[in-house]
């Protein structure tokens, strides 16, 4: 006969829910840097977020939190319709800070930044972007905020609209995935993801789906 002396996880009593939503696909990032640079969603992101809205309206999420950037916060505003709130923007949900070389195409990064462009393809978690900031960095705001906010919301449901580098690192977080091995998570736009925190543990629910 076997014991089971440990409960299953997703058995304990209620977790902090986490849903990590990306943004919509965007117009003007085609083959550009775009970390901090500012698009706006374009016609197929505004479907994919009514479709996250649609698949959400039924779920009971008390607070709603999106990054500052533009492609984000319209994607809030839609998502939140069903529920008939207000969402909060945080600096530290933005994107990535590639600093000179956000807005830039990448084949003008290859070209006027040789050095940077071969360690960022090659060994992107140690890259100092100039006038930008590093992966340490970045993990180390978005870790934070998250900190917070399970904090402030113990035990409730929250949503947090933001961008594909940063669901990545609360994604490896969750599952101890080393950084150097981040970029095997998949996020498309428009994705959406469920990690619910116990005080065993978190329990990734769902995935870029």
């Amino acid at each position: 006969m076997i014991l089971h002396l440990f409960p299953a996880l997703d058995q304990m009593d209620a977790p902090t829910t986490v849903w990590l939503i990306r943004h919509g696909l965007t117009d003007g990032a085609d083959d550009r840097c775009c970390g901090c640079y500012n698009v706006r969603l374009s016609a197929d992101g505004i479907k994919q977020a009514k479709a996250i809205a649609a698949r959400l309206a039924s779920e009971s999420i008390s607070n709603f939190y999106s990054s500052y950037l533009s492609r984000a916060i319209e994607t809030a505003r839609i998502v939140v319709e069903p529920h008939g709130r207000p969402f909060q923007t945080l600096d530290e949900l933005a994107e990535m800070n590639f600093g000179d070389l956000d807005g830039l195409r990448y084949e003008e990064i290859q070209e006027r930044y040789p050095e940077i462009f071969q360690s960022w393809m090659t060994r992107p978690t140690e890259t100092q972007f100039p006038n930008g900031e590093s992966f340490t960095e970045m993990k180390a705001r978005v870790l934070g905020a998250l900190d917070l906010l399970l904090f402030r919301h113990r035990n409730q449901s929250i949503a947090i609209v933001t961008h594909a580098g940063v669901i990545r690192l609360i994604l490896a977080q969750a599952l101890c995935i080393p950084d150097n091995q981040i970029f095997r998570l998949a996020q498309h736009h428009g994705a959406i993801n469920r990690i619910d925190y116990f005080d065993q543990g978190p329990v990734v629910k769902l995935m870029n789906g």
